[in-house]
């Protein structure tokens, strides 16, 4: 029998007699006594967290970085992989683990501050987020003379990723009314590259990702201007976004938002998000 096949087979033996790997994601006094913090970003989340020449980079690997030099441990960051939803993502990095019984994740960033989520995911505790993302559209000077609604797209190509917030938020507005006019690319990537390349006069996106797309092109801000309209029907348009610990260990949680906290009030978080071209949208409440 393979190797991974005998480790597949005793696994599932061990999680069929009720055998539970022990509590690899840990509370503030053990992460500390450790000394190292384990820190989990997903991978192709440019500008937040991307893996580049096998290393993450990005707004929330170097905020992961910050939040354990202010908690004075080393930082243990892994990239991991999205998958169908949030509810998986937590139960897989945070508390459940896969079935080769890899070490979970003590904070895991990047997860929307959602009460819904909250209260499905009652193995998880919320940090107190620390950025604001909004859906935005940058658009080509001389092609639109203005976006203030979305109305201002009237016959134009919006480039955009599928599957995306910005294309839930096209494809049910105003009763589907500018479907045919969505260009639908593999990644934002893609759409930020056809869209500099002239293939499309607007591209829809995060502010972040279309702010950071521009600042990596050298774009000039002065011929694509950025805009935002009013959230409409029921698709947010404006989200918050924080970190998840395990449940038991809220005393990491208060004291990565006491982290998060003092990085913003010196500057620190803004500084961050500016190396990547990306304007720090602080949440309610900073």
């Amino acid at each position: 029998m393979r190797s991974r096949a005998r480790l597949a087979l005793a696994c599932g033996l061990l999680l069929a007699l009720g055998f539970q790997p022990e509590a690899w994601a840990r509370p503030l006094d053990q992460v500390v006594a450790d000394g190292t913090l384990r820190v989990a970003v997903y991978g192709d989340n440019a500008p937040f967290s991307d893996a580049v020449n096998g290393k993450a980079q990005g707004i929330d690997a170097d905020l992961a970085q910050a939040i354990a030099e202010t908690l004075k441990v080393k930082l243990d960051l892994r990239v991991v992989d999205a998958g169908e939803n949030v509810d998986g993502d937590l139960r897989l990095n945070l508390w459940k683990g896969d079935l080769a019984g890899s070490p979970l994740a003590d904070l895991m960033l990047h997860v929307p501050t959602d009460r819904q989520l909250a209260l499905r995911n009652d193995q998880v505790f919320f940090t107190a987020p620390y950025f604001e993302q909004e859906i935005a559209f940058a658009y080509r000077k001389g092609d639109l003379d203005g976006f203030d609604k979305l109305d201002d797209i009237g016959d134009k190509t919006v480039a955009l990723e599928g599957t995306s917030a910005a294309d839930l938020t096209l494809l049910t507005a105003q009763g589907g009314r500018f479907r045919g006019n969505l260009k639908h690319y593999k990644s934002f990537e893609e759409a930020a590259k056809a869209y500099l390349a002239g293939e499309a006069p607007i591209l829809a996106g995060t502010r972040a990702a279309i702010e950071a797309a521009l600042f990596a092109a050298k774009a000039p801000k002065d011929d694509n201007p950025i805009a935002t309209v009013p959230s409409s029907g029921l698709v947010k348009t404006r989200w918050e976004i924080g970190g998840a610990v395990k449940t038991d260990s809220r005393d990491l949680a208060y004291a990565v938002a006491d982290a998060v906290t003092a990085l913003n009030k010196d500057g620190r978080l803004k500084a961050i998000c500016e190396t990547y071209g990306v304007t720090y949208t602080p949440p309610k409440g900073y």
